[in-house]
């Protein structure tokens, strides 16, 4: 099988977001390897010898994507066996030209401690957790959303997931058992409705989610699933929620719509 390769003399995040972005385009299977913070020409060389280990064994180049800024560092990888490809030199040259100004490249830069949005993202962290499934409900004034639905729809990854990465404040209330009878809006949640956005789920994925968690339950019954998933979507058309399913989508692209359609402000970069 042939390797690809992630390289950077910082964190490597940008390589492998690059190289699984292009590689996602091709219907084939690749062992992936991420090598990060090689600093140092000793490094270079090990990850120059892992590489070319690599390419004998398969008997196929290796595909080695990197975003190097040191020049010494960067001459070492480029003379490996494998088959480079360095995302920075093809957009540094131009944005020069249309920027006017020269680059300025600074290792771990990127991905650094950016004083502003990192404090967002761990405020907004430590806010998801504490405002998880419901678990509170006296800090909703100060959500940026309130993630809503019924259990195992994907409310609370996708919480975490909006605080880490966009340093949005999400808390999320689920919609239980007990509340199916008749199924409204409680008043805490009205009191906060511009901030209400729903997540719901094919009935017969929440059965298997559910059946992994607790088995030949009630909880995980396909009349108990059917139901709440058909009572929750009657709700949010009711109260003119906004809501997406979450059947076919990772947390990534859930948290992407949720952004999309509220128009949230980021807190990445």
């Amino acid at each position: 099988m042939r390797t690809a390769f992630y390289i950077s003399d910082g964190t490597a995040i940008t390589s492998e977001v690059f190289g699984h972005a292009l590689l996602s385009l091709f219907p084939l299977e690749f062992e992936h390897q991420t090598i990060s913070f090689v600093e140092t020409i000793d490094k270079a060389l090990e990850a120059k010898a892992t590489i070319n280990r690599a390419c004998a064994r398969s008997g196929e180049p290796a595909l080695v994507f990197h975003t190097f800024v040191n020049n010494e560092i960067r001459a070492v990888i480029d003379s490996c066996d494998g088959i480079i490809y360095n995302f920075l030199e093809h957009f540094v040259s131009p944005l020069e030209a249309q920027l006017g100004i020269t680059a300025k490249p600074i290792a771990h830069r990127t991905h650094c401690i950016h004083e502003n949005s990192y404090d967002h993202r761990i405020d907004a962290v430590n806010f998801a957790l504490a405002n998880d499934d419901g678990s509170v409900i006296t800090n909703y004034e100060d959500a940026d959303i309130i993630l809503v639905g019924v259990s195992r729809s994907g409310k609370t990854p996708s919480s975490l997931y909006l605080a880490l990465q966009y340093g949005i404040k999400a808390a999320n209330y689920p919609f239980t058992d007990d509340d199916m009878e008749e199924l409204s809006l409680p008043h805490f949640l009205k009191a906060h409705k511009k901030k209400l956005f729903g997540l719901t789920i094919d009935a017969k994925r929440l059965i298997d989610i559910r059946e992994n968690r607790l088995s030949h339950s009630k909880y995980s019954s396909a009349r108990q699933c059917r139901l709440e998933v058909r009572e929750v979507e009657k709700l949010y058309k009711k109260e003119k929620i906004p809501f997406i399913n979450t059947t076919k989508f990772s947390v990534e692209e859930i948290s992407a719509k949720i952004l999309n359609k509220t128009g949230l402000q980021r807190y990445k970069y």
